[in-house]
């Protein structure tokens, strides 16, 4: 099944560098957080082609998607997307393919030491079957190990060619501001990407300090949640909603007036363009400059084809300003 990216506009998909790494980008990262969990691998074989069909190009996982199942161990996401290139091996370079590490997957199969990036990188590079990671990402931050070690594990595996660029996901403003440092300092890889926390309801984490120093420093960012575990879908307006999906109850916290004041902005802006309230959410987050590609995950075509619009959409800058205000 191919999706439509936008019955009325004829753009292109544009492309957009992930930092100062040379890997480009389309401007919406597919997440697989949900293969392998509320996808099962059928379901997203589907929502994979779809994608990249049209235009998508970064898909992004972790080694520990889905410990958190009952029966999972971890890298079930990773599986997935590996038996899916294996079945399609001519899309393997259309694709910019990356994951992380950092988080538990295990007794002594967490941090960033560089004993466990050497084993995980193996690790995620089998299930993924695949001999590159595009982009790999440090999952939290890890004070225990020192920024010398963990960039200098990164640094052995791009020169091994098995990564080709490293980012942060989860890492305070201070933090990855110390890391950049120790990498001029020492000639050691640095990050450049950052995963943070951003959409229309949750603004100020990223907004405060972390979007200053990306800017500074030229990083892309990649934002997870970028629908807000699908509360800027439009799809949960009541209590009563909450319970459409297993995602639900994570939306709880946004339902109140402030929330409702931003599905009200969204619906007006998406009436105008004749799109998805989910598109226009993601296209607020794309024309922010320092933003790359915002992530958002689907359990099957029809939820893609409800955010993929914004590959395409371009807001004006009162549409944007509308829902600035109505955000604050």
């Amino acid at each position: 099944m191919q999706v439509a990216i936008d019955p009325t506009s004829s753009s292109p998909v544009r492309q957009r560098e992930l930092g100062r790494s040379g890997l480009k980008v389309a401007p919406l990262a597919l997440g697989g957080n949900v293969f392998g969990w509320t996808a099962d691998e059928a379901a997203s074989f589907a929502v994979l082609d779809a994608f990249v069909d049209a235009g998508g190009t970064l898909i992004d996982t972790a080694d520990v998607y889905s410990t958190w199942v009952p029966g999972h161990t971890g890298g079930e996401s990773e599986t997935v997307i590996g038996n899916w290139l294996a079945a399609r091996p001519s899309v393997r370079d259309r694709i910019v393919l990356a994951t992380k590490v950092g988080k538990p997957m295990g007794p002594d199969k967490t941090g960033l030491s560089a004993r466990w990036i050497r084993q995980a990188a193996e690790d995620s590079l089998r299930r993924l079957r695949t001999d590159r990671i595009d982009l790999y990402q440090s999952h939290d931050d890890d004070p225990s190990t020192p920024f010398e070690e963990t960039l200098a594990a990164f640094g052995e595996l791009i020169s091994a060619g098995k990564v080709r660029a490293i980012g942060a996901s989860n890492h305070r403003a201070d933090r990855l501001a110390a890391a950049l440092q120790v990498s001029r300092d020492r000639g050691l890889p640095r990050y450049e990407t950052l995963q943070p926390l951003y959409n229309l309801v949750d603004r100020s984490p990223f907004e405060a300090e972390l979007e200053p120093l990306v800017l500074r420093e030229g990083l892309g960012v990649i934002n997870f949640y970028g629908l807000a575990s699908g509360f800027l879908t439009g799809k949960y307006r009541t209590e009563a909603d909450l319970k459409k999906s297993p995602r639900g109850a994570r939306a709880r916290s946004y339902l109140n007036e402030r929330g409702l004041r931003i599905l009200a902005a969204l619906d007006e802006v998406a009436a105008a363009h004749r799109t998805t309230v989910a598109a226009v959410a993601l296209a607020w987050q794309i024309a922010r400059p320092s933003i790359t590609a915002p992530i958002a995950s689907a359990t099957s075509v029809a939820q893609l084809a409800d955010w993929l619009p914004a590959l395409t959409l371009e807001l004006g800058a009162a549409e944007i300003a509308r829902l600035d205000a109505a955000s604050l």
